[in-house]
């Protein structure tokens, strides 16, 4: 574990804001601004902290938010079957059902098409038997 890592035991949303502050680079400050859009395209979303990352969900899991060197990370476990017009999904496209969206540094997100996905990953989910 990193050193500054965050601690299980406490709350998600603590857990996220030390993940963030950890990272003390554009990492953190992504991560920061990609949870502020994730949290505004719906109230009934809900924080999480799961296999050591943030994890937002809504009547099941929306995605993930891991830290790499190079990228952050949005793991959408249902993503393939989401609509994406706007071609945010760059990552993880071969698999049958997830798909990922790996932002780099100064990367620009079209914060519409993302709060979109996010809606649609909601949809998806509460459309499961």
């Amino acid at each position: 574990m990193p050193k500054n890592a965050p601690a299980a035991g406490q709350p998600a949303a603590a857990l996220i804001d030390e993940r963030i502050a950890s990272l003390g680079d554009w990492r953190g400050q992504r991560l920061a601004a990609l949870r502020q859009l994730i949290l505004a395209a719906d109230p009934g979303i809900v924080e999480e902290w799961k296999w050591s990352n943030p994890v937002w969900s809504c009547d099941g899991i929306l995605c993930t938010g891991e830290t790499y060197k190079q990228v952050v990370k949005m793991t959408f476990p249902k993503g393939a079957s989401l609509p994406d017009p706007a071609g945010l999904f760059n990552s993880s496209l071969d698999g049958a059902v997830r798909r990922a969206i790996d932002v780099r540094e100064g990367d620009t997100m079209d914060a519409g098409a993302l709060q979109a996905l996010i809606r649609a990953a909601i949809a998806a989910n509460r459309k499961r038997p």
